[in-house]
């Protein structure tokens, strides 16, 4: 029997399901928004009542990483630069943005490497968001 014609059983696993799932989104969320509601910047760009937002963000960051496609069901297509664009956002909004979402998976205790994905993944989003020039 050659080499490749091997049968291997190779389990692939999503950052969803090796960071905790779903529960892990939404309290990555969470923390997130408890430093936004301290932002003076960011804050006025949010209504008054987070809750929708969170729920939004949790759900669209499970279904990325790999969950249930339950955002996009709710939802449709992410369309996240259109749906950002009523948002002010420059390199400040941008910047702000991105160190409470660092922080807040810095505060999440996962491994190194999925650290480092979720923040690459945060920095290239929002700079993609970014429509406003300073």
């Amino acid at each position: 029997m050659s080499q490749y014609n091997r049968n291997w059983s190779a389990e692939v696993t999503t950052i969803y399901q090796r960071i905790g799932g779903k529960e892990f989104f939404v309290e990555l969320v969470r923390r997130f928004y408890d430093r936004v509601t301290k932002d003076p910047l960011l804050r006025p760009l949010y209504p008054e009542d987070l809750q929708p937002a969170k729920a939004r963000l949790a759900g669209f960051l499970a279904q990325y990483w790999g969950g249930p496609p339950e955002y996009s069901q709710e939802r449709g297509h992410p369309r996240l630069r259109q749906r950002h664009m009523s948002f002010r956002i420059g390199q400040q909004e941008r910047d702000a943005w991105v160190a409470h979402m660092a922080a807040a998976v810095d505060s999440m205790d996962i491994p190194r490497y999925e650290v480092a994905a979720l923040k690459d993944y945060f920095e290239r989003t929002a700079t993609l968001m970014i429509n406003q020039s300073q």
